[in-house]
């Protein structure tokens, strides 16, 4: 699986952020060997490929999978065989009793066949599914009771939602038909328990995919649904990478003319930002961390760059 996340010097370059995952990879690794359960190993291993956002899709590969230099893809055949191997498991998504297996392969396998997202999302029935999903853990957000099966499941349907989202053709019916809001329930959790720590995650994963390509519009959908409080929260009580994701987000809103002057407009908003990270850097005293820093030092330069500051 490549290296890579949000390395804040390149973050209007995605091409060139190769980082995090490496290191988060050699930690799970470590606690793997410690005792933690396969299963364990390989979902964390899933949470963190789902958060590599600013990645191109064309630059990542799924775990265990060979690059393409080393097998060959471009023949017809091949390229039939992979479509049709994606379509029968779209088509499985649809049957309750097909689905679990269904959106496991897809998630693992999912840069590996083309145009996925225009197939999910023209596909009848599908993205139905997928929130069918999302909606059906709503009743144990709270009390939490979430377990790691039904976290891993959620999570593979959202990364199902990321591969929508980040796609030029499906992004904007994706947004238009308001289906972050599902994701926002989980965004406003706050059990440390790893699988609602994954849930943000990969909720995250979704809302960076949309920011991932400057876009006025999607900036202006996301200010208007309220996700900055969201951010926010995630960025004072989530993980490091959790915090890394929504600091990333935040960053991205304020890249924009729009994002800034939402922010910038009343002293609530901007001193609430302001707090959040004044509070973020006194913590990396105790918890250092340089990626997590520069997200944080390029928000306070944007910040910065008001005229009305």
């Amino acid at each position: 699986m490549p290296s890579g996340l949000f390395e804040a010097v390149a973050v209007a370059n995605p091409h060139h952020c190769y980082s995090i995952v490496t290191n988060q990879r050699a930690l799970l690794l470590q606690r793997s060997s410690e005792g933690k359960s396969q299963g364990d190993f390989v979902s964390s291993l899933r949470a963190l490929k789902m958060a590599n956002l600013p990645q191109s899709p064309s630059l990542s590969l799924p775990y265990g999978q060979a690059s393409s230099s080393a097998s060959p893809m471009g023949t017809p055949a091949n390229f039939d065989r992979k479509m049709q191997s994606a379509e029968a498991l779209v088509l499985d998504l649809s049957n309750p009793d097909r689905r679990e297996n269904a959106l496991l392969e897809l998630s693992k396998k999912r840069e590996l066949f083309q145009d996925l997202a225009p197939l999910l999302w023209n596909s009848f029935g599908t993205i139905a599914a997928l929130l069918q999903e999302i909606v059906s853990i709503y009743p144990v957000l709270s009390p939490p009771s979430l377990t790691p099966a039904q976290s891993n499941r959620v999570c593979n349907a959202l990364a199902l939602l990321q591969c929508v989202a980040s796609h030029p053709d499906t992004r904007m019916p994706f947004l238009n038909a308001h289906i972050p809001l599902y994701l926002y329930p989980f965004l406003n959790t706050t059990s440390k328990s790893r699988p609602f720590e994954y849930l943000r995650l990969t909720s995250l994963g979704v809302i960076g995919a949309l920011v991932k390509v400057d876009d006025t519009e999607v900036i202006s959908f996301l200010l208007s649904t309220e996700i900055i409080p969201l951010c926010l929260r995630t960025m004072e009580m989530g993980s490091e990478l959790s915090k890394t994701v929504a600091t990333f987000v935040v960053q991205k809103i304020l890249l924009d003319d729009v994002g800034l002057d939402y922010i910038c407009t009343t002293a609530e908003r901007f001193f609430a930002v302001g707090r959040v990270l004044g509070n973020m850097v006194a913590a990396l005293a105790e918890q250092p961390s340089s990626r997590l820093l520069k997200h944080i030092i390029r928000c306070y330069l944007r910040l910065s760059e008001n005229p009305n500051q």
